[in-house]
């Protein structure tokens, strides 16, 4: 009995055309039936089943030849945690919403600990890491990243990164050593990205409804607990990962308090005493009109005046705005407050005066009326 009574001359040829086709991008690749017909171009005269039949064999042949192995990881209590982003799809105030999920997972423990944000800036990751260590209550002696823009600028040969400088002082304030996994080796981080799809399964699946993302956060944290204490350990088989947890606490490196994680973003002022910022619209003091503002942005709110020329520039309110979630523009209603005395019968026009939403079934145009501490926030 003949193997490949037909294939055998053009076995070389045909060997060159599959490793060829297989190293294209794969929208560019060729399908058998255009292989084949390559074939009978050049006078092959077998019949299409036999080169089907080779092909498989030598697609099976290449994968085990570059057959991976690995080597199970190991941790210490409070030696390791791991990070990583996902995508998720949640209804928040019933609008449908793609939320970025940060997943935090202590290594020995299997501790998970999520957050969602509306982006993976990195104001973001700052905040989603100090939830985290207050939530554990310590941070571990080494972070395992992948290679996010937010904190790796450049990637060097082997281990060596070019780490982003802010992102450097975060883990400086925490005292974690920071470790990038190599580009597309997902299983140095495997612990983390099986989180991903468990609690995708367990939490997204059917979509969650809530207000605000406060009110998700604080379910997804009870979700966390009560899984980790329903979930067997599966290397300590005879307790709960609450339980290991626990006893890891007293491992961790201490919670050194929250870091300032804010990102500063210079701007200007428009005529309209408004800056932009992340796609939105935000008021400041009309005497900063002209003048060059520097933004503090947090992952739940905007500040101003940070560098002592800003605050005695009065360029942006000292205090905190509610950093918008929504297309819209945020109106501060004092700091027009001296264009709006200045304008008279005619500020009940003025667009910060205006009523929006809920705020319409009390509005009778009259300025006086608005408490100083509104917000306002206005759709485009």
């Amino acid at each position: 009995m003949q193997p490949r009574p037909k294939i055998g001359p053009w076995q070389s040829y045909l060997d060159d055309m599959l490793g060829e086709n297989a190293n294209r991008p794969k929208r560019e690749r060729l399908t058998l039936v255009r292989i084949y017909e390559e074939l009978r171009g050049r006078g092959c005269d077998g019949e299409y089943d036999a080169v089907r039949r080779y092909a498989a064999r030598w697609s099976k042949s290449i994968r085990e030849a570059s057959a991976d192995a690995y080597v199970p990881l190991s941790f210490d209590p409070g030696e390791a945690y791991q990070f990583d982003w996902s995508h998720e799809i949640a209804f928040i105030d019933g609008i449908t919403t793609t939320i970025k999920v940060a997943h935090v997972r202590l290594c020995h423990s299997r501790m998970p600990f999520i957050q969602a944000y509306p982006r993976e800036t990195q104001e973001m990751v700052f905040d989603a890491h100090d939830k985290a260590f207050t939530f554990f209550g310590g941070a571990c002696a080494r972070g395992i990243y992948d290679n996010m823009k937010t904190a790796v600028d450049a990637i060097f040969v082997g281990k060596d990164r070019g780490y982003n400088r802010r992102f450097l002082q975060m883990c400086g304030h925490y005292l974690v050593d920071p470790v990038a996994c190599t580009p597309a080796s997902g299983w140095e981080k495997r612990q983390v990205e099986n989180q991903v799809g468990v609690l995708r399964r367990r939490f997204f699946v059917p979509r969650p409804k809530f207000k605000s993302y406060a009110e998700l956060n604080a379910w997804l944290l009870d979700r966390c607990v009560a899984w980790a204490n329903a979930h067997q350990h599966p290397e300590i088989r005879d307790k709960t990962i609450w339980e290991v947890f626990e006893t890891e606490r007293s491992n961790l490196v201490p919670y050194a308090g929250p870091f300032d994680g804010f990102h500063a973003v210079p701007a200007s002022v428009s005529k309209t005493c408004l800056v932009r910022f992340d796609k939105n619209r935000y008021s400041v003091e009309a005497r900063a009109v002209g003048r060059p503002v520097e933004i503090g942005a947090y992952a739940d709110r905007l500040e101003g005046g940070r560098t002592e020329a800003l605050s005695a520039n009065m360029c942006v309110h000292s205090g905190a705005t509610i950093r918008s979630t929504i297309p819209c523009i945020t109106f501060l209603f004092w700091h027009a407050s001296p264009e709006l005395c200045a304008m008279g019968r005619r500020s009940r026009n003025g667009s910060c005066l205006r009523p929006c939403g809920e705020f319409s079934a009390n509005w009778n145009g009259k300025p006086a009326v608005i408490a100083r501490w509104s917000i306002f926030l206005v759709p485009f």
